[in-house]
């Protein structure tokens, strides 16, 4: 037996006789020489190789250790191909058992998918988008031309911070049918009056929402001292604005104004409004509004009911008073269920709601949609009251009006015309009924 290591040609990896291949190919055939190991490192990592040489035996050809065509009788063979016997290391017979070369094919791409799917899917994605976008833009535009800019604003000298709303409930039969007014309890004729007056303050901190009583007892420019709501009857929005601006000392930069029927529409579109009472409310004894009462709990109102329970004010000791709280209660819930995602996900729901909202309102000219997409986010859950009121059945030649506490009413004007929060105590907030 000769002393040469029999193993020498497995961990020296020699070219073969006119190798005459690159450096990294004759490094990549000497790293596939090195043999396994039980560490789990190299080809064939994780099976033992035979821990004892070779026997050499003259075993029948081809047999596994010896004979005719045995790897280990040639072991300089490198023909790579994979005798009938136990194989040797990468090189030697072939590849160790479990050795599975490297496989070469097309790059997967975008979500493990080939390239070319991939890129049939991206593009179908950004044709949907874009039909998304085409949508939602045309819907936009759409509903911004169904506004009614049919309000001038009046010219106003001074400064104010943030942005202010005046936001008028008419009592105007105009549009309405017969069987409407009927149904909703407006009578045959209205003074086209301003029956619900609020200010909204937005864009300097928490939203406010102020209701100025209709029978507030103020100066109306070129008509003298009167009822505010009968300077819409006098001059319509623009002298109405002009009113309030005086009054407040506020500038008015929008102006949004809603009847009776476009309100019940308003209403019904969005599956009718949830209104909620501690105490149960008595019916109107007069009749005049329509208002059938409402039990204690919470309640869904219809177009036909919202109308009625805004308009009573019969059933209440501090009758108009207590029916602003109402109406104010009445609106943050109505835009509470419009910008809910039940609604404005729901394309069946928030389009009638768009088209009809944007139907029946009538707005300043330089008013858009997303004036009033502000407007309703701002009205969800603004900081509410009534203007500072000294009393609340002040005799004048226009009959019964409310006299404003002026002192507190102008510390509370003059901290919004300042963009500062309201000072405590001025604003009492909402209770309904």
């Amino acid at each position: 037996m000769s002393d040469e290591d029999p193993w020498k040609n497995w961990y020296q990896a020699q070219p073969p006789a006119g190798d005459t291949g690159s450096d990294a190919t004759r490094d990549m055939t000497s790293f596939s020489q090195l043999p396994p190991t039980d560490s789990g490192q190299g080809a064939g990592a994780g099976r033992a190789w035979p821990q004892q040489p070779p026997r050499v035996s003259s075993g029948a050809p081809g047999s596994q250790y010896g004979g005719g065509g045995s790897q280990y009788d040639q072991p300089g063979n490198r023909s790579g191909s994979a005798g009938p016997g136990y194989g040797g290391p990468a090189g030697y017979g072939g590849a160790p058992p479990g050795f599975r070369p490297a496989r070469s094919g097309r790059r997967r791409r975008f979500w493990g998918q080939p390239g070319r799917r991939g890129r049939r899917i991206a593009l179908v994605i950004v044709v949907i988008l874009v039909l998304i976008l085409a949508g939602v833009g045309g819907t936009y535009f759409w509903l911004d031309g169904k506004l009614h800019r049919t309000v001038s604003l009046p010219a106003f000298t001074g400064t104010s911070a943030g942005t202010n709303w005046l936001i008028a409930g008419s009592d105007t039969r105009d549009g309405i049918t017969r069987a409407q007014r009927a149904t909703l309890h407006l009578g045959a004729e209205g003074a086209n009056a301003s029956d619900s007056l609020m200010l909204l303050h937005m864009g300097t901190g928490k939203p406010v929402l102020i209701s100025i009583p209709r029978d507030s007892y103020v100066n109306i420019p070129g008509y003298g001292n009167n009822k505010i709501n009968a300077a819409l009857a006098f001059g319509g929005p623009t002298l109405l604005i002009k009113t309030v601006e005086q009054a407040t000392g506020l500038r008015i930069d929008h102006y949004m104004g809603i009847g009776f029927g476009g309100l019940a529409d308003v209403v019904n579109t969005v599956g009718g409004v949830r209104i909620c009472v501690k105490t149960a409310l008595p019916a109107d004894p007069t009749g005049d509004s329509g208002f059938k009462g409402l039990p204690a709990g919470c309640h869904t109102l219809n177009g036909t009911q919202a109308i009625a329970f805004v308009r009573d004010r019969h059933s209440f000791a501090t009758s108009d008073l207590q029916r602003i709280q109402d109406q104010r209660a009445f609106l943050s819930a109505l835009l509470s269920k419009a910008t809910s995602p039940g609604v404005y996900l729901n394309p069946f729901t928030a389009l009638p709601f768009g088209s009809a909202a944007a139907s029946s309102i009538a707005v300043d000219n330089g008013t858009s949609l997303y004036d009033l997409i502000q407007v309703a986010q701002a009205l969800r859950q603004p900081e509410t009251g009534t203007v500072p009121i000294a009393n609340a059945a002040y005799q004048t030649s226009a009959g019964e009006a409310v006299l404003w506490n002026r002192s507190q009413a102008l510390e509370l004007f003059n901290a919004l015309q300042a963009g500062k929060p309201v000072p405590a105590g001025l604003l009492t907030g909402t209770k309904v009924g």
